[in-house]
């Protein structure tokens, strides 16, 4: 019997939970986000591990299902996320959200205690007495529990369950899926990553953090897989990877509402412990920054710089805190942090300034005086750039990391930075830059020296212009600072 409902199926993005500093939940940033995804949704997903619901008093988990129920006014299902650590919570939620209105929910295997495949089931069994149709959740990296196919399968002909969320990233299990419940049960995928390879196996659609950024391009993957079109949707898979890798890898949540910040969204940070810093590494937010800008999601904005007695103008993918006018070139400082792996690392100080002022004359100075093992090079003219290496150079092998392929990534993040106007074009005559070069003496991958170093110069660039990180951002995220290789295991 297909218990499959005819709505299940599409794009359902898994909604943060937009908070006033940390506190209560800002109604107004979860109506606007909400109507930022609709034109582009199938459904919405309240209170999922997006949403932080971990975080989320009874009281306040009940809060943002009401409100995603009234700002969707019935133009698209909600599910609701209603699963809990201990079976009473869940049936108490779930029970709530059938009497607000909810079309159905999605409920997460009891997680933290890790309780047996059979005591899991039968926690399925008593949510599936409430009479609300139930999405199965599987995501083991965080609940601590993995469904099996076959504790799934018996799942999935429970009366009221109508379909599954698998977020594991685990294809094995999701073609197992396939196999046992396919025509039973919605199957959705949870994973950013393997979208349209599980469109392509069968998959009925999809449940991702990433749908609060992108949720237009991912209904084009959804609906090139359904018109045949695979090479169009692996296209588009392509081009949205590394956003969706960061996404699921870097800690979706600040991931998420940073990136939604980015694009004019302001939906606060995650709850603590999670902060800006910590689960979401700030080199990870340039590297998310550059691919919102690569998909049209962070507009060109007109800014101006004071250089040379006179005013420069550009145009580049701005941000909220990026400023409109830039004045102040006798010396701006910026740092960039790359990686992985950890050996092939990249750490770039830069100092940034007007030609004739300080910056200048201490290029003027560090040419003319030796530096053995430390010799500095001029790598680019216009901007005029020195490259000074961090680590003693001793043997031709740290010479050609260094020389040859870190500064091939700095030199490339330099006309990269032309390109999108952060060094203007009209005004290069008037900068110049010294690039202090950290690669690790055990460093060997070459392609990753270049890439780390490319993308350590190109944020160090856009911190010194931005003037990053503020002295308010520095405060807040003190306690998520850590020196990456002293706190190496």
């Amino acid at each position: 019997m297909n218990k499959k409902p005819n709505w299940f199926k599409g794009v359902f993005p898994a909604l943060v939970t937009p908070f006033v500093d940390g506190e209560m939940i800002d109604e107004a940033a979860y109506r606007s986000l909400i109507r930022f995804v609709l034109p582009h949704v199938n459904g919405l997903v309240p209170v999922g591990t997006t949403g932080e619901f971990v975080y989320l008093t009874t009281e306040e988990k009940q809060q943002a299902i009401d409100i995603a129920l009234d700002e969707a006014a019935g133009r698209v299902p909600v599910v609701a996320g209603t699963g809990c650590a201990s079976t009473r919570e869940t049936v108490a939620l779930t029970r709530y959200a059938k009497d607000a209105g909810a079309r159905a929910a999605l409920v997460v295997a009891p997680y933290y205690l890790k309780p047996t495949f059979n005591e899991v089931y039968e926690h399925y069994e008593a949510v599936n007495e409430v009479g609300l149709p139930i999405i199965l959740y599987n995501i083991p990296q965080c609940a601590g529990t993995h469904f099996r196919w076959w504790t799934a399968e018996g799942m999935a002909y429970l009366d009221n369950v109508v379909g599954i969320k698998d977020s594991s990233g685990d294809m094995p299990f999701l073609m197992a899926m396939f196999e046992k419940v396919k025509g039973h049960i919605g199957i959705f995928c949870g994973h950013d990553e393997i979208v349209t390879a599980a469109l392509a196996a069968g998959a009925d659609g999809m449940i991702l953090a990433s749908a609060n950024l992108i949720p237009d391009i991912w209904q084009k993957i959804y609906a090139a897989v359904h018109s045949g079109d695979l090479a169009q949707a692996q296209a588009l898979q392509a081009k949205i990877q590394i956003l969706a890798r960061i996404v699921v890898r870097q800690g979706s949540v600040q991931a998420v509402k940073e990136g939604l910040q980015m694009m004019g969204l302001e939906v606060g940070n995650a709850r603590l412990p999670i902060m800006p810093g910590g689960a979401f590494p700030r080199e990870s937010r340039e590297d998310l920054r550059w691919q919102l800008e690569k998909l049209g999601k962070i507009p060109l904005r007109a800014m101006e710089y004071e250089l040379g007695g006179k005013i420069v103008q550009t145009q580049v993918p701005a941000v909220p805190y990026t400023p409109q006018h830039v004045g102040n070139f006798a010396l701006k400082i910026g740092e960039g942090f790359a990686g992985p792996p950890f050996f092939e690392l990249a750490h770039i100080d830069l100092l940034l300034g007007e030609s004739r002022g300080p910056v200048d004359k201490a290029i003027a100075q560090a040419l003319i005086v030796a530096h053995p093992g430390h010799e500095v090079r001029i790598i680019y003219e216009h901007p005029r750039t020195l490259l000074v290496p961090t680590v003693t150079v001793h043997s031709d092998k740290q010479a050609e990391h260094i020389y040859t392929h870190a500064t091939n990534g700095v030199v490339q993040a330099i006309e990269a930075s032309i390109a999108d106007g952060f060094l203007p074009a009209e005004g290069l005559d008037s900068l110049v830059m010294i690039a202090n070069v950290f690669v690790h003496p055990a460093a060997a991958n070459r392609r990753r020296i270049q890439v780390n170093n490319y993308k350590a110069m190109r944020a160090a660039i856009r911190k010194a212009i931005e003037g990053r990180p503020t002295l308010d951002a520095l405060l807040y995220e003190k306690q998520a600072a850590r020196h990456p290789f002293r706190y190496a295991p």
